[in-house]
């Protein structure tokens, strides 16, 4: 097993900048995924791990090994490609062994023994003698995979290994591909576009925009606590309202915007009074609340509450919506109900909120065009 470290990796092509002092570390045995959108640099970050690409600017290690024009070959990658890029000419066994002609199997064992013991992981074992256009996708992404293992690499690299295959196989597949990096307890770097894929079988990811590395931490962290707008938007759903910070407690600070005011649990960080702030909500976080106020605009504090924004500062909307106790009518938004999906397990609910879309997630289907919804300051997260 091998770390992997990048410090300050910029790649440029030309005019065009695909990375952009991109810094991480793989660690030894843990499963790294690179997640964002389509060009945001995450494959040109495969493509300099694995040799393919000189990185412009920074410097990339294996352990203590300088790789910075190290060629792919010496650099004892396995690398799974979307493609698959399996020889047609050869047999699935073949195909599985190729790597074994330019190195000795790993362990002592030969190089059928390898193969074998190769297609029994992917759980292949009887289908060696068959051509790859024989096999179904899913098949043939394991030879793939069953390939790049066989020589015994130090580092796996896998680009987008399964955006070409239908939903549900991709998540069976997804859940081997973990099992084996676990079992085998290899170095792997992966790439995708799929947040759903990069939270389920990631034990750290880090998640790319613009040639940048936006967030590095655990997909439970990135998902509750997302450092960046980007973040919060692209793993998963999330309602954001920006303001300012108009008021910071011992256990909570107010986030006050034109129109609304919101409680949030004290963050981590040094919120001060005039601070931009975005208050984020994750869909699923939001509940119903019985009762509308009939207009979205008249959500008031309660007769003899102070409202939680200082009416002497300039600009303070005096229409907010009530920023109490968790028990209470706390951080409540009246929703005029747009559209509606059903998923099977839940509902997605749309609404309009004072010229806002807000997206709510429940399992009830809405039967009204207005509803009223709230979160716990403990449910928010701020920006």
């Amino acid at each position: 097993m091998v770390e992997i470290h990048l410090e300050g990796v910029t790649k440029r092509y030309g005019t065009a900048t695909a990375m952009r002092d991109v810094t991480f570390t793989a660690r030894e045995g843990e499963f790294f995924t690179l997640v964002g959108p389509s060009g945001c640099g995450k494959t040109t970050t495969l493509r300099t791990i694995a040799g393919f690409e000189s990185p412009t600017e920074g410097s990339i290690r294996f352990g203590d090994r300088e790789m910075t024009g190290v060629p792919p070959e010496d650099r004892d990658v396995g690398i799974v490609f979307q493609s698959y890029a399996l020889f047609p000419h050869m047999s699935v066994a073949e195909n599985v062994g190729y790597g074994l002609r330019f190195r000795d199997p790993p362990g002592g064992q030969d190089r059928g023994e390898r193969i074998a013991a190769m297609l029994d992981l992917v759980d292949l074992g009887v289908l060696g003698d068959r051509d790859p256009d024989q096999l179904s996708g899913g098949q043939r992404q394991r030879v793939a995979l069953a390939r790049a293992l066989a020589p015994g690499p130090e580092v796996l690299l896998l680009d987008e290994p399964m955006s070409a295959l239908d939903a549900r196989l991709r998540e069976s597949l997804r859940r081997q591909v973990k099992a084996i990096q676990s079992e085998l307890s290899i170095t792997t770097v992966y790439v995708t576009h799929d947040q759903e894929e990069a939270l389920a079988v990631s034990d750290r990811v880090a998640v790319m925009s613009d040639g940048r590395v936006e967030q590095v931490g655990r997909p439970r962290e990135v998902y509750r606590r997302p450092a960046t707008r980007f973040v919060a938007t692209f793993v998963g759903e999330n309602n954001c309202f920006e303001g300012r910070v108009a008021r910071v407690d011992d256990d909570a600070v107010t986030v006050a915007g034109e129109d609304f005011a919101f409680l949030v649990a004290t963050p981590g960080g040094n919120p001060t009074e005039g601070d931009p702030a975005t208050v984020c909500v994750r869909p699923e976080n939001l509940v119903s609340v019985e009762g509308t106020t009939g207009d979205p605009s008249e959500t008031t504090p309660t007769e003899g509450e102070e409202s939680p924004i200082d009416a002497e500062t300039e600009g303070s909307p005096t229409d907010v919506p009530s920023a109490e106790s968790p028990t209470g009518p706390h951080n409540r938004i009246d929703l005029d109900v747009t559209r509606w999906e059903f998923l099977g397990e839940a509902v997605r609910v749309w609404g309009d909120w004072r010229g806002r879309e807000v997206v709510v997630r429940t399992r009830e289907v809405p039967e009204a065009d207005r509803i009223a919804v709230a979160f716990d300051p403990a449910d928010a997260h701020l920006l």
